[in-house]
């Protein structure tokens, strides 16, 4: 049997588009080989997800949360392909999971993708010169700014951070897991929270 490494459970989501928590369960349940897991997910229905990425997700709703007696709000556009899903009590529900997500972990970004080199490299320079003044030998200081940017992502980016109700997943696998029950190609288009004498 396989040891089910990070890496491995990295390399089945990339060739399936299933979450990590999903490609984790698949290699356990198959002693680590690759090809019986994507067989296994295959028949969860949870590798199909790749495949709809690709399609237009033109439906959905916009979703709000208000929260601490009007303190915090947050407006929250959750697309899929269809109104037949964008009605489902569901879809509604996973909508307002992501808006209460938002209220409560304050991402700044979406994904990654939408950081700015000027913003990375600044944090990329804090971190280093943090690691160097905490006398980490030079040799590793690099593996370590990579490990703490990796953190930084987790907090900052909503697709990234761990889940409020379920802190084994990320929001990007609960996606990808309603993605795999809808049947359709779903997004997080756009979110934004405000917060009372909040600074502009």
């Amino acid at each position: 049997m396989a040891e089910v490494t990070t890496e491995l459970v990295k390399q089945l989501r990339e060739r399936t588009g299933a979450g990590m928590l999903d490609c984790k369960k698949a290699l356990l349940e198959c002693a680590g080989e690759v090809d019986k897991a994507i067989e296994f997910l295959r028949q969860k229905g949870l590798v199909t997800v790749a495949k709809k990425a690709g399609r237009t997700a033109q439906a959905g709703v916009i979703e709000s949360y208000v929260h601490l007696a009007g303190r915090i709000g947050v407006i929250v556009e959750v697309n899929c392909e269809t109104d037949f899903v964008a009605r489902s009590p569901q879809f509604i529900a996973f909508a307002h999971d992501i808006a209460m997500q938002v209220a409560a972990a304050r991402p700044v970004w979406l994904s990654r993708e939408e950081i700015t080199a000027d913003i990375l490299d600044r944090e990329r320079s804090v971190q280093k010169a943090r690691a160097l003044e905490e006398g980490k030998p030079e040799k590793v200081v690099d593996r370590i700014v990579e490990g703490r940017m990796d953190k930084f992502f987790a907090e900052a980016c909503l697709l990234e951070q761990s889940f409020i109700k379920d802190d084994s997943i990320t929001v990007r696998d609960l996606l990808n897991q309603k993605i795999a029950l809808f049947g359709e190609n779903m997004q997080i288009r756009r979110f934004v929270r405000f917060e009372v004498a909040e600074p502009l």
